[in-house]
């Protein structure tokens, strides 16, 4: 990427993301791209993002504003939160109006509407355009809200549920961080007879507890040819540490376990196997490094949007699923000796993820966004 040039004289280009990985990764991946090109960003956000303090973002403006969700809660929570919302979207509204901004970008998640919806509520002549990103296969809550009144919508897949009729859509690939982009055409090393056999577990923000539970169990019935064999980088959460650790100790496996995967470029390269969950920012790793997969779909997502992504790669072969209620030692052990016995299957799952990939996603999303506001400035 070219190093950054002189800022835009226009207004900024607002991002609206929220602190969770699989909706702030993307966002840092495009303001990366953006400020580039010569672009002012300025970032909203919610009061759990604490990563905005490093990376892109750091050193700009942000503006943290309260959110709640909607979705899966009883009435008095649905009010609570909608009303969290919308005082959120007229302080996002009186804050916009002072930046005058080029346009406003949001990731998805409740903290995005706020700034989308703040954006709305200008008075026409004023307006920005506004463009949402959608990460998965199926239009989320806050998206499918936002939608109606987007300028454009960008998506992760050719097919996305939900959309609204006539919507002007674009298919720009998942934004990725510049680490995995790098990824897109290492090639895959495929085990070989004898060689260690590196597994990946992650559990993404919310779902790490049942790989703790399942996973030091099911490769602990693994015969112990494969035990031996087994070089495992899990993602833990801290209280479970010792116990998980304890767990692959009995069972003779060799585990590097932590609370966060630090460096995730890394770990993809070496990874045979990946065993996860199904977010939007997962999949598009797993497609960019050409990684074969094991998929666990979080259950409590609203419009199981995770189960839809898995399906995007199972259906071409890249992928395999288990829901969560059949994630069993039992099954999972099965199906991975069946697997690493037998790794050209891994070797064609592989090549069906690469297959699958959309490289310079964050390139071509900027490429939108300046279809709408024009290209910045050049230097004086």
């Amino acid at each position: 990427m070219s190093d950054p040039v002189q800022a835009d004289t226009r207004g900024p280009i607002v991002i609206g993301a929220g602190g969770t990985g699989g909706h702030f990764f993307p966002a840092e991946a495009l303001a990366a791209c953006l400020i580039a090109r010569g672009h002012e960003v300025v970032l909203f956000t919610d009061g759990r993002n604490t990563r905005h303090q490093d990376g892109p973002f750091r050193g700009r403006k942000v503006h943290v504003l309260a959110g709640a969700g909607v979705a899966g809660r009883g009435l008095m929570g649905k009010l609570k939160g909608g009303l969290t919302l919308l005082r959120s979207a007229f302080r996002a509204r009186r804050i916009l109006k002072d930046l005058h901004p080029s346009a406003v970008v949001g990731f998805g998640g409740y903290p995005s509407i706020p700034p989308l919806l703040g954006a709305r509520l200008l008075p026409a002549a004023i307006r920005p355009p506004l463009i949402i990103h959608e990460g998965n296969a199926v239009l989320g809550q806050a998206n499918a809200l936002l939608a109606r009144f987007a300028t454009a919508i960008a998506t992760s897949y050719p097919e996305v549920a939900r959309l609204p009729e006539n919507a002007a859509v674009t298919l720009t690939g998942m934004p990725v961080r510049e680490g995995i982009e790098a990824l897109a055409n290492e090639g895959y090393p495929g085990p070989s007879s004898g060689t260690p056999l590196h597994l990946l577990i992650w559990g993404g923000s919310l779902g790490a507890s049942i790989f703790s539970q399942v996973m030091p169990a099911a490769l602990g019935q693994l015969p112990e040819r494969l035990r031996r064999r087994l070089r495992v980088l899990q993602q833990v959460r801290k209280p479970e540490l010792e116990q998980v650790r304890g767990r692959y100790e009995e069972a003779g496996i060799q585990a590097d376990l932590h609370p966060f995967i630090t460096d995730v470029p890394h770990a993809l390269a070496q990874a045979h196997l990946v065993i996860g969950r199904a977010g939007g920012s997962s999949i598009a790793e797993l497609t960019m490094a050409g990684r074969p997969s094991l998929l666990v779909p979080l259950p409590i997502a609203a419009s199981d949007e995770q189960g839809a992504n898995a399906r995007a790669l199972t259906g071409r072969g890249a992928a395999w699923m288990l829901r969560q209620p059949a994630f069993t030692p039992e099954a999972v052990s099965q199906l991975l000796n069946r697997l690493l016995t037998q790794p050209e299957k891994l070797t064609d799952a592989a090549q069906a993820a690469h297959r699958l990939q959309h490289p310079q996603a964050a390139e071509k999303l900027a490429d939108l966004v300046e279809s709408l506001t024009g290209p910045a400035a050049p230097p004086a």
